[in-house]
């Protein structure tokens, strides 16, 4: 959604979504939520989809300052050609916070999120009270760029609906889409919907981001949180992910996939809450 039309972002901005100009000029979506004043909080979403993945956590976390956004190329956010790159992603985080006035929060990303919050921390380290790293990774691998451009060429040549039941059964255990089955076609809706060139923009560069040589210097509360059962990012990835930051705990969350913010979002909460005492502590 282009932020050129200011009578569209009055009535969006009335029903709860705000907008930020970056330091590129693209308008990202944003809704901030919970209690003013209180501890903040940055949630950043996964690959394909937008801020609604973060729906359940915010219900649980009422006494925080919450913001959650869409990433560029995702949801109402603008979606500009590519390529796509994850230390812009990361600095987008901190021109969101620049407009909010704030000096610091917790940032926590998932899967894509997780990438972007290390980007975010690993350029912009004084804005980082505390980090959680959801499902992600700091390196897809050495086949990643030809494997991600693989992606993204099936979802321009058979169209995202194709892969739908593919990304439900990765993104969600067996007895979660069985018992929730509105939230797992809300997520499905939402990665349908997706602009196919924004889509494989962001596929490029998380197949090339490589994060890895920032991991020992993060001076901050990390905590990693997977799925037990996550085969995109899995539990091994995790515990490397872990082991190369500082002080990182980790946290396995049993029966879970890939999209824990949706499928647990009472463990989310509680990682988030965690995070908030350790960095004042």
């Amino acid at each position: 959604m282009s932020m050129s039309n200011s009578a569209a972002n009055a009535r969006e901005t009335a029903s709860g979504v705000a907008y930020a100009r970056t330091s590129d000029g693209i308008g990202l979506a944003y809704r901030r939520s919970g209690r003013p004043g209180g501890p903040r909080v940055v949630l950043i979403h996964s690959l394909a989809l937008d801020a609604s993945v973060w729906d359940r956590v915010v219900g649980r976390l009422e006494d925080a300052d919450i913001v959650t956004m869409d990433c560029r190329g995702h949801g109402r956010s603008d979606k500009p050609a590519g390529p796509y790159d994850v230390e812009r992603f990361g600095d987008d985080i901190a021109d969101l916070m620049g407009e909010l006035g704030w000096s610091d929060a917790v940032v926590a990303g998932c899967s894509m999120g997780g990438c972007v919050a290390q980007a975010f921390a690993a350029w912009h380290p004084e804005l980082v009270r505390a980090m959680l790293l959801i499902d992600t990774t700091a390196w897809y691998g050495a086949n990643a760029p030809a494997e991600w451009r693989a992606r993204a060429a099936k979802a321009r040549s058979e169209g995202l609906a194709s892969m739908a039941e593919f990304q439900a059964a990765r993104w969600f255990g067996d007895r979660f889409r069985m018992d929730h089955p509105a939230q797992v076609q809300h997520a499905m809706s939402v990665f349908t919907a997706n602009d196919i060139d924004a889509y494989a923009a962001t596929c490029a560069m998380l197949g090339d981001a490589d994060l890895r040589r920032h991991l020992g210097g993060f001076r901050f509360p990390v905590s990693v949180v997977v799925g037990e059962e996550d085969y995109a990012t899995p539990v091994e990835t995790a515990r490397d992910l872990a082991a190369a930051i500082p002080g990182a705990s980790l946290t396995v969350l049993p029966a879970a996939r890939h999209l824990t913010p949706i499928e647990c979002p009472d463990q989310i909460a509680d990682a988030i809450r965690s995070l908030f005492r350790r960095a004042n502590g």
